[in-house]
């Protein structure tokens, strides 16, 4: 990928002639993002909160346009069933975004290195002729894939949840699938207390970043994350649920607790082998490569190590915030 991807090496993307630049970053992951045009660099509305100066980034992504795009080469590894499939593209990937309403060829390609590093992506100026339509290149869900991706190569993740830090500066993570109450989790707690939520869909955890003085500056984001860090942080997302809670901010994590709608707030402690399979089935994982599954449990399997964890069987009144802050593990 060296020739089509225009160099290796972190941080040092310098494509001629790509004026226009801008930059985000969500989970501990930087984007560096360059184009010809203004509106190549031009960030969702979800994603200007994450806006940041990037000095050295963990993803680099050349944006341009073409005419037209030709049909895949390699074989499909993925087919999300609605707007993008993944394929095999030398020893990276190829990401192809359609959408009805833009036609039938894809509207955008994304071709990315093994190590989800350095990147070119591709907007397919014929979809867009004529229609009005307007797209920030890195709209959802690219900008997720590409964090989702990247954590596979930095030993952590993105899970379902709402992640809360208390008024009395406790951090909880609220675990759950669609429908088990995150939102509901958010509600109830700012409505009587003085909170931040980072999250209150999709947050990720990852382990802290500890210096060594060893290692410089500039090779920090080269999977120098130490493991035997002893605390696991948790970050806001731009992808938050219905109750729109998304913080560019982070927090040590303390306690996680698995949702359930259930009677009596009960609390029960799970297992260290529980709280991996609760965890991982409530995780963003790309199952497209058997080693992705494999970090995944081995970093679920650090947390669990780390972070106490619980089930949680709560009744939507604030009662279920009261028997939280009243906990004593």
């Amino acid at each position: 990928m060296k020739d089509d991807l225009g160099g290796e090496g972190r941080g040092q993307f310098k494509e001629p002639g790509s004026s226009h630049r801008s930059g985000f970053s969500v989970g501990g992951v930087s984007v560096h993002l360059a184009s010809t045009d203004i509106e190549g660099v031009a960030l969702a509305p979800s994603l200007e909160p994450f806006r940041a100066e990037i000095a050295a980034s963990d993803i680099d992504i050349r944006i341009t346009w073409t005419d037209s795009l030709c049909p895949p080469s390699g074989p499909q590894l993925f087919d999300s069933g609605s707007l993008w499939r993944v394929y095999e593209d030398g020893t990276g990937f190829q990401f192809d975004f359609s959408a009805p309403i833009l036609g039938k060829q894809p509207y955008k390609r994304l071709i990315v290195d093994g190590q989800f590093r350095r990147a070119r992506l591709q907007m397919n100026e014929e979809c867009f002729v004529g229609t009005g339509y307007a797209v920030a290149p890195l709209e959802y869900p690219l900008d997720e894939l590409l964090i989702m991706h990247r954590l596979t190569q930095e030993r952590a993740i993105e899970l379902h949840g709402c992640g809360i830090v208390g008024p009395n500066g406790s951090s909880n993570l609220f675990v759950g699938h669609s429908g088990a109450g995150k939102s509901t989790t958010a509600r109830l707690w700012t409505a009587h207390h003085d909170v931040q939520i980072l999250s209150d869909d999709r947050i990720i955890v990852r382990g802290h970043r500890v210096r060594d003085e060893n290692v410089r500056d500039d090779e920090l984001c080269e999977n120098k994350v130490c493991e035997d860090a002893k605390q696991i942080f948790m970050y806001g997302t731009p992808w938050h649920g219905e109750a729109a809670f998304a913080l560019a901010e982070r927090a040590p994590l303390q306690r996680i607790f698995i949702l359930e709608h259930g009677r009596g707030n009960v609390i029960t402690r799970l297992s260290r082998s529980q709280t991996v399979a609760e965890l991982f089935a409530r995780s963003f994982v790309p199952f497209h490569r058997h080693e992705y599954v494999d970090s995944a449990l081995s970093f679920l399997e650090r947390v669990a190590d780390s972070i106490p964890c619980y089930c949680y069987a709560f009744e939507p009144d604030q009662r279920c915030v009261e028997r939280i802050l009243e906990l004593r593990d």
